[in-house]
């Protein structure tokens, strides 16, 4: 099997806006980034749902591409999500990450009318085609209304050669093992269903997307170390305190629950942009009673060997 491109944690940044005009915050969205890379995060993959690509103007979308990127300065990989309705406008965004120094690219079926078989597979090559960055295939059946199925998966990548990752969030453990085997280890495969990430890493997942580390970067931190040192149990019991926060935060939807995070711990990025809303008062409440009782766990003072000191 080859060496994945990413692994680890890939921490997904929400993009702050004014709480005043609900333009960019690129400040916030620079100290935001800078955070999640210096708690330890593997790598930094802005530009997905979490980060309200779906409602960022092209200029906006450029913006929040290149201080991103330059916030991390090339200290861990960066991951860029593209998609785009459009074939044409996610390869110019494809080919502006990578003139700007990310590290690989995902592409997401973003679509509105149901696309045929033919007509995925030419977007994706074409979008591949665009740059020669490695390419992450996200499968968000959820979001998207389309399941790409491992079977589909591994005949698009054995047409693309630089599609090389796979980001599965239907949440269905098995297939992470079926895309290593029926690609025969050519695909390397990530966990982007908060509630499963220890299922998925022991099921073969190189790594796991999640914007939990906005606000709790170190107990990502420490369960990845758990797993990666065969402390299986330590990991058991970190995933079980964990989880209420996991479920809740995607119960809620990720820009709407990070956000309020980030303000309960006084590192305000604003609101989600319209039509969403800030999270409800009752939930907010919820979320703070489990940030207080997670910062402050005795869990966290007897780290995993080989796990970060540092971070909350």
């Amino acid at each position: 099997m080859s060496t994945p491109p990413l692994a680890g944690i890939i921490a997904y940044p929400v993009t702050p806006f004014s709480p005043d005009s609900g333009e960019l915050d690129l400040a916030a969205l620079h100290r935001l980034t800078d955070d999640l890379t210096r708690a330890g995060s593997h790598a930094v993959a802005p530009l997905g749902s979490t980060g309200e690509s779906a409602y960022l103007r092209e200029t906006e979308w450029d913006a929040v591409c290149e201080t991103v990127l330059n916030s991390v300065a090339g200290r861990v990989p960066t991951l860029v999500g593209v998609s785009h309705w459009s074939t044409e406008t996610t390869v110019r965004r494809a080919r502006y990450a990578a003139r700007h120094g990310a590290r690989a690219i995902m592409v997401l079926a973003q679509t509105y009318w149901k696309l045929t078989g033919p007509e995925l597979e030419r977007h994706f090559a074409t979008v591949a085609a665009a740059t020669d960055l490695p390419v992450m295939l996200y499968n968000n059946p959820g979001t998207s209304g389309v399941d790409l199925v491992p079977e589909t998966v591994v005949a698009l990548a054995r047409k693309i050669p630089n599609l090389t990752m796979v980001k599965e969030s239907s949440g269905d453990v098995a297939r992470f093992p079926a895309l290593v085997e029926r690609s025969e280890g050519a695909l390397s495969v990530y966990n982007g269903n908060n509630p499963v990430a220890l299922d998925a890493f022991r099921a073969g997942a190189a790594g796991w997307c999640t914007a939990a580390p906005c606000l709790l970067p170190r107990w990502c931190l420490e369960l990845y170390a758990a797993v990666r040192g065969g402390a299986d149990q330590r990991a058991d019991t970190l995933l079980a305190e964990l989880l209420p926060f996991l479920r809740l935060i995607v119960d809620h939807g990720l820009p709407r629950a990070v956000k309020a995070g980030l303000e309960l711990q006084g590192r305000p990025v604003g609101p989600p942009r319209p039509p969403l809303l800030p999270l409800p008062d009752a939930e907010t409440r919820h979320l703070a009673e489990l940030l207080r009782k997670l910062e402050s766990h005795p869990l966290l003072d007897d780290p995993a060997p080989g796990a970060p000191s540092g971070g909350r």
